[in-house]
């Protein structure tokens, strides 16, 4: 789609925003960066030094809307592999929708990109935990880049936003960042979250029950049609809960759960780039919402939607992010979870 033209410093800083809060969630794990060995609680430090603390809130995705449903499996995802939520049957479903950044009061049209957070529980007490972005690839591919990044967007404290030098230089020396730079300016934000298809991004890897693996990704595809983001909704700061519990009322929503798999030689350990669009794809059933909540209250609050807690048939590929968003989750969840803890115990039991 045709766009008019913006100002350089205009767009690196819309660009900026899109980072440090879209890429908080992927945190590095200690040791992955040397000689220093960062370690996930040094780069929990870092994003509350960048962007704030908001207690008892995630550090990132904090504002958030808890929903729940279930997923009714057509069987057709067990080509592929053996967990038990892709035999044909109905599993229940904690989900979260969110957007990116630290602060649980931002407007909604501050980013472009919206999350899909999931929780299968399986019959066996297994769990499969997914975490995705309105986005099909990531920003950055290692732990390095991701740090230079996160260095490159540090807010100015004069104007409270990055410096766009110090962004283009990050830009320049990373030209693997580029595919995500060009799917946020080729595709305006979506109205709404019931109408956004959200993406794994990492690759994980798929085992049969005859023990055939299988590189694969996936995505959550919406029944309902996508429109942009509307001039009235992006002046109304809470616009997407509000479309989202409006649209419950009418009725479930509903996504299309497909797997991708992967052809021999496609990268694992690149969340930069997306897979030829001619790979195989299966169509593995039906994600129905039926109920949305407050975070405050709901039951995603005390979700941690680590995305390496897996099903057997399921397990992380070689991709670096993967580890590395589990450290980071860890830390995050300990420490709102002590927070509401502290909160709950000085106000008789209250929540914030």
């Amino acid at each position: 789609m045709n766009r008019p033209s913006i100002c350089v410093p205009c767009r690196l800083a819309a660009i900026a925003a899109v980072m440090g809060c879209a890429t908080a969630a992927f945190a590095w794990t200690a040791g992955w960066l040397t000689p220093k060995r960062l370690s996930a609680p040094h780069i929990i430090d870092t994003f509350e030094s960048n962007y704030g603390v908001h207690t008892g809130y995630r550090r990132n995705h904090a504002k958030g809307l808890c929903v729940e449903g279930t997923f009714e499996s057509n069987g057709n995802g067990a080509r592929v592999s053996r967990a038990a939520v892709f035999a044909p049957g109905t599993t229940p479903v904690i989900g979260r929708f969110a957007i990116p950044g630290s602060n649980p009061s931002a407007p909604d049209a501050s980013t472009p990109v919206r999350s899909m957070a999931l929780l299968f529980q399986l019959q066996d007490g297994e769990q499969w935990r997914t975490g995705m972005n309105s986005t099909p690839v990531f920003i950055v591919r290692t732990p390095n880049q991701f740090f230079s990044q996160l260095t490159a967007s540090k807010p100015d404290p004069a104007t409270g936003k990055p410096d766009p030098a110090k962004l283009d230089a990050f830009f320049q020396a990373n030209p693997e960042t580029q595919p995500f730079r060009d799917w946020v300016k080729a595709h305006a934000p979506s109205s709404s979250f019931a109408n956004t298809a959200f993406y794994g991004i990492n690759a994980f890897i798929a085992t049969d029950a005859a023990g055939n693996k299988r590189a694969i990704r996936w995505q959550t595809v919406p029944e309902t049609a996508y429109a942009p983001e509307t001039p009235a909704q992006k002046a109304d700061p809470n616009f997407l809960a509000d479309d989202f519990d409006a649209r419950l009322a009418a009725g479930p929503l509903r996504w299309r759960l497909v797997l991708t798999v992967a052809a021999p030689g496609d990268p694992t350990n690149d969340a930069t780039r997306q897979w030829p669009a001619d790979r195989e794809q299966i169509d593995a059933g039906t994600l129905v919402l039926t109920r949305a909540e407050p975070q405050s209250d709901g039951m995603c609050r005390d979700v941690n939607y680590d995305p390496t807690i897996l099903p057997n048939g399921l397990k992380p590929s070689d991709d670096p992010l993967l580890a590395a968003r589990s450290a980071a989750y860890s830390v995050s969840f300990n420490r709102r979870t002590r927070e509401e803890a502290g909160f709950a115990q000085s106000h008789g039991g209250a929540q914030p």
